[in-house]
C-alpha cells in the first residue's frame, strides 16, 4: 500500500477525499455509525468487485448491504434507472440514517448521488469513482443528476458526499482508451487552473496517463485539489463554481447529439479547443496559447474536430443547455492559461467562426 493522501473540501459540508492504493476498505469507516442499511450503486462490469465490497461493509453483521446493478455508462443516468433504485430501497425499509455508495464511474456516481439526495430528501452519500473521470470530477462536488431527452444533468441536486475514496488500484484494469479519455477532465484543470498539469504532459505524455507513474498521481491529485478548492468555495455554482464548465458547453452537445456513444472526455476535448478558439477570436486568448491546448489534445490523442454540418443541431441544444440563463448563452473561456473568465452572449457569427476551428 502506497502512502494515502487526503484533500479536505471545505464549507458548509465539509468531507475529505482520500487518494491512494489499497484503500477500498475505507469505505466501512466513512460511514455514519448510525447505517444500518447501505446500497451499493454499481455497472455491470464491477458486479464481482461490488461483491467484495459488499462483503467488506456487512462483515460485522450488523449491517444490511444491498446491490443496485445499472446500466453502464449514460444508459444509467435514467429517471427509470434511479426509480428502481428508490424501489429497492423502499422495499428494503431504508431510513434517513442509511447510506447509499456510488461505486463506478461518473454516470454511476451521477445517478447514485441524485438518489441519495432525494430519497426521504436526502440520505448520506459515499462515492467510490473507478475511472480518471469520476475521481478527478463527478465524484467530487456534490452535483447529482440524470438526463432526459431535451438534455444531459438537466435535472438534478446539490447533495455533498459524506466522503470520497479514490483507491488507484481500480484504475489498473482500464484500457488505454478508457483512461486517455478520462484524462480530458485533467487537462482541463491544467487549462484553467494548474498550468504544471500541462507541463508533465508535454514533458511525457505516455507517462501521464499510466496509473502507475509518480506524473500520473501528481496530475490526479492536482485536478482533486483544484475541484475542491473550487467547490468549496462555490457549491451551487453562484460564481467561481462555474469555471468548470470550460469546454463543456460544446462538448455536452456533442454527447447529446451523439446520443452519449461518445465519451465524455472526447467531447470535452473538442469543446475544450472551441472555448479556446472562441477566447482567441473574441481577442482575449493569445494564439500560442489557443495552439497549445491542440497540441496538448492531440498529444495525447483526444479528438479535436466534429462534424460540420452538425452546427446548428449543437446551436439549438446549447440554447437549452442548463448553463444558459435567461435565453442568454454563457461560455468560460480564458484571458491565458489559467485566467478563466465568462463571455455572456456572444455574437452568433462569432460561435460559427470559432465552429469553423474544430471542423473535419
Amino acid at each position: 500500500m502506497t502512502e494515502t493522501t487526503t484533500i479536505r473540501v471545505s464549507g458548509d459540508s465539509e468531507y475529505d477525499i482520500r487518494i491512494g492504493r489499497g484503500i477500498l476498505g475505507d469505505v466501512a469507516g466513512s460511514l455514519a455509525p448510525t447505517v444500518r442499511k447501505v446500497l451499493i450503486v454499481h455497472p455491470p462490469t464491477l458486479t464481482e468487485a461490488a461483491g467484495r465490497l459488499r462483503e467488506s461493509l456487512q462483515s460485522t453483521g450488523e449491517r444490511q448491504v444491498l446491490l443496485a446493478e445499472i446500466p453502464d455508462a449514460e444508459q444509467g443516468k435514467r429517471v427509470e434507472v434511479a426509480a428502481f433504485c428508490w424501489q429497492v430501497m423502499g422495499q428494503a425499509d431504508f431510513t434517513r440514517t442509511d447510506a447509499v455508495v456510488g461505486f463506478g464511474g461518473g454516470a454511476v456516481t451521477d445517478l447514485a448521488g441524485f438518489v441519495a439526495a432525494t430519497w426521504l430528501r436526502g440520505v448520506q452519500i459515499v462515492q467510490v469513482p473507478t475511472t480518471i473521470l469520476a475521481m478527478v470530477d463527478a465524484a467530487v462536488g456534490g452535483k447529482t443528476g440524470i438526463n432526459t431527452a431535451e438534455g444531459k444533468n438537466l435535472v438534478g441536486a446539490f447533495w455533498a458526499p459524506r466522503a470520497v475514496i479514490c483507491d488507484l488500484d481500480l484504475l489498473d484494469s482500464l484500457s488505454e482508451h478508457e483512461r486517455v479519455a478520462g484524462f480530458a477532465e485533467v487537462v482541463k484543470a491544467g487549462f484553467i487552473w494548474y498550468p504544471e498539469i500541462l507541463d508533465l504532459i508535454e514533458t511525457d505524455p505516455n507517462a501521464v496517463v499510466d496509473p502507475r507513474s509518480d506524473a500520473f498521481r501528481r496530475c490526479i491529485e492536482l485536478a482533486i485539489e483544484m475541484k475542491a478548492r473550487v467547490v468549496g468555495d462555490d457549491l451551487r455554482e453562484a460564481g467561481l463554481r462555474e469555471i468548470l464548465n470550460y469546454g463543456h458547453t460544446l462538448g455536452h452537445a456533442i454527447e447529446h447529439a451523439e446520443r452519449y456513444r461518445w465519451r465524455h472526455g472526447a467531447a470535452i476535448s473538442v469543446g475544450m479547443l472551441f472555448a479556446a478558439e472562441l477566447s482567441r477570436l473574441a481577442g482575449r486568448l493569445p494564439d500560442a496559447a489557443a495552439q497549445r491546448h491542440r497540441d496538448i489534445l492531440e498529444l495525447l490523442g483526444l479528438p479535436t474536430t466534429y462534424r460540420a454540418g452538425a452546427w446548428q443541431q449543437l446551436l439549438a441544444t446549447m440554447q437549452r443547455d442548463k448553463k444558459s440563463r435567461g435565453g442568454m448563452l454563457r461560455f468560460i473561456v480564458l484571458d491565458d492559461i489559467g485566467k478563466p473568465t465568462v463571455l455572456q452572449a456572444p455574437d452568433e457569427s462569432l460561435l460559427f467562426a470559432a465552429y469553423q476551428e474544430v471542423t473535419e
